[in-house]
């Protein structure tokens, strides 16, 4: 059991935030990452869809033997984690609530700006965490739908990039925030950027840290830790296989190993 791989996924490209900290914190994990990059961005999607995509995500990364499963992206995690860990058994993890602690022990003057997807910020899953963490902390949410599709296509275009940082940061830099939550795994490929916009202005909470910190708190308790690297570890995206591989490598600032692609619609 310990041998067995850490499944990751994401509706695209911005989970390998969190397999790079995996590659960081757990480097003796095997890794297998499922991309859902036929069917991004899943921020303006219904939960019943998210729901239907995530668990047949999670019956392909069971199939492959995976002996936990990280939820790297926020929308899953507020939409469908509660509903996924009802009808599966294997441990999952989400990206919320270890990114909200994260913020709350971060504020100096108690107002957090979260940058999210749509959906995220409507299902009230970071307010509803932090304010268990801390009454007095005030959230300020934005979403941001214009950035999921600039990051999956590589931030090529990076005109519109600086636009759409300033149109959705500048009314939280008005509030006065002080700590800025990056609620998209795909959104710290971003943080250079946001701080050439604005400089000293935030601290950069990253949620996909704080998940695999408590994910190898997990493993580790539950004598799950794998010791040594046993196995190489395996990309699938539901997608083009050649661009994921490409913008992704350039992304992550590593090759990644042979992508394939997966029709989930079909398999299985």
């Amino acid at each position: 059991m310990r041998n067995k791989p850490i499944g990751i996924f994401d509706s695209g490209l911005g989970g390998l935030t969190v397999v790079r900290e995996v590659w960081d914190l757990l480097p003796a994990e095997q890794i297998i990452y499922f991309g859902d990059t036929a069917r991004v961005p899943y921020g303006g999607r219904t939960q019943a869809e998210i729901i239907e995509f995530n668990r047949q995500i999670i019956n392909f990364l069971i199939s492959l033997g995976a002996k936990a499963i990280i939820f790297a992206c926020n929308t899953s995690t507020a939409l469908a984690l509660t509903t996924m860990r009802e009808q599966f058994a294997v441990p999952m993890f989400g990206i919320i609530k270890p990114g909200a602690k994260a913020a709350v022990a971060a504020t100096q003057n108690r107002r957090i700006g979260l940058l999210a997807t749509e959906a995220t910020v409507k299902s009230g899953a970071y307010r509803e965490a932090i304010t268990a963490l801390n009454p007095e902390v005030t959230l300020f949410e934005q979403a941001a739908p214009k950035l999921v599709p600039l990051i999956e296509d590589g931030l090529v275009d990076r005109a519109a990039v600086q636009g759409a940082l300033h149109e959705y940061l500048a009314p939280l830099h008005q509030e006065r925030v002080d700590t800025l939550v990056y609620g998209c795994t795909h959104y710290p490929f971003l943080q250079a950027e946001v701080e050439r916009l604005f400089p000293d202005q935030f601290q950069h909470i990253n949620p996909a840290r704080s998940c695999v910190l408590e994910v190898k708190e997990y493993l580790t308790q539950n004598q799950l830790f794998a010791e040594k690297k046993s196995g190489y570890d395996r990309f699938f995206t539901s997608g083009e296989p050649g661009k994921f591989g490409r913008i992704g490598s350039r992304l992550i600032g590593q090759v990644l190993p042979n992508p394939r692609k997966v029709n989930l619609e079909s398999w299985g």
